[in-house]
């Protein structure tokens, strides 16, 4: 069998062997003993990494699945969505598709939504309920100011919800859900978390879970209070996907045995170096200040064949990704998150720089 690439890109990403393998422990019951002594294990570590004493849940889905859960269960009518790359898109997109009046604010792609952006947008719409917001842009490598997004909100528009989007953010940057007062912060399995796809997390605040109350038709899968039911007595509504609750026991282990702060740290490293090595070799595609901990949009400059870099690449065990959308052969994007070290990031420049340099000949 031919031995998988190291994945620069932006998930899902690298899983660690020891992870995997716990995904074949012998299956138990979901309505065990066992099942609630694992569920109880999981909390309070979910919660260390959301930074919350709040209500966390899991549920066997992509983020995108919280998506339409923080929709349904926390907006009545309407909502203003905060848009500056495809994933901010996307979220408006599940807004209407769930019957909800979301209103937009956008700016380029590229840049970062101020806060100030942001009350101006809500003055403008007294009536929305919630915004939307991506926190870490994988489109664009933007990474907005979410605490001082959030201080503004909470002080200009008390009332109104802030819910938020970590999937490339949680676990790689500095995320407080609590002390930045976040309502719904939702983030994914295959990201900085580095587990397997299939589940996704969130973080949901009380006055959240008070408003779920006022909100009819939150639907059956994602309903926040019939989760909390449940979470009550260590289960959940429907069978997990227990395979990979058995890689987060072990992952999440590993994350706090590394220390949230110190991997945070190790992702700003890996960010500036990259960072610094695409600025001497092509430009970089988000603002200068709002660039992404997590992954780097190289503006493709030189022209360069990504699709023949990747080929090369390949042959040396590793990828990296191309542009996304409308930025598809414009850039291109290299990832630093979850369990990818410092010394892999040097052995991926090199091997760039390589091709770069009249490499891209070899065979």
């Amino acid at each position: 069998m031919e031995e998988a690439p190291m994945l620069f890109i932006p998930g899902p990403t690298y899983v660690p062997e020891e992870v995997a393998r716990a995904q074949a422990r012998p299956m138990i019951g979901h309505r065990s003993r066992e099942f609630t002594a694992l569920f109880e294990r999981l909390i309070p570590r979910l919660q260390a990494i959301f930074r919350t004493r709040g209500r966390v849940f899991f549920v066997a889905a992509s983020g995108t699945g919280l998506w339409e859960a923080a929709i349904r269960n926390l907006v009545r009518r309407k909502v203003l969505c905060l848009i500056n790359g495809a994933f901010g898109e996307r979220w408006h997109q599940v807004a209407l598709a769930n019957g909800k009046e979301a209103a937009v604010f956008s700016v380029a792609w590229g840049q970062a939504i101020r806060p100030e952006q942001v009350v101006e947008a809500l003055s403008a719409h007294p009536d929305a309920e919630a915004i939307t917001v991506v926190h870490n842009e994988t489109s664009t490598g933007v990474m907005n100011p979410l605490a001082e997004i959030a201080a503004a909100v909470r002080q200009a528009f008390p009332d109104v919800l802030i819910l938020v989007d970590a999937v490339s953010s949680l676990g790689g940057a500095p995320l407080e859900t609590d002390a930045w007062g976040l309502d719904f912060v939702l983030t994914s399995s295959q990201k900085c978390l580095a587990l397997p796809p299939g589940l996704a997390f969130c973080a949901v605040s009380e006055r959240a879970m008070e408003k779920a109350k006022e909100v009819p038709h939150r639907g059956y899968y994602f309903d926040l209070l019939t989760m909390a039911r449940y979470a009550d007595r260590g289960e959940t509504p429907a069978t997990p996907a227990i395979s990979l609750l058995f890689a987060a026991d072990r992952q999440f282990d590993r994350i706090l045995e590394e220390g949230l702060e110190a991997r945070w740290e190790r992702h700003r490293r890996m960010a500036e170096r990259v960072q610094a090595w695409a600025s001497e070799r092509f430009a970089l595609f988000a603002e200068d200040g709002h660039r992404s901990w997590t992954l780097t949009c190289v503006s493709n400059t030189r022209g360069i064949d990504i699709s023949a870099l990747n080929e090369f690449l390949r042959r040396r065990g590793k990828v990296i990704s191309s542009g996304y959308g409308p930025l598809k052969g414009k850039t291109f994007r290299i990832a630093h998150m979850g369990e990818i070290q410092p010394h892999h990031i040097e052995a991926l420049l090199a091997d760039i720089d390589e091709w770069l340099e009249g490499g891209q000949k070899a065979r």
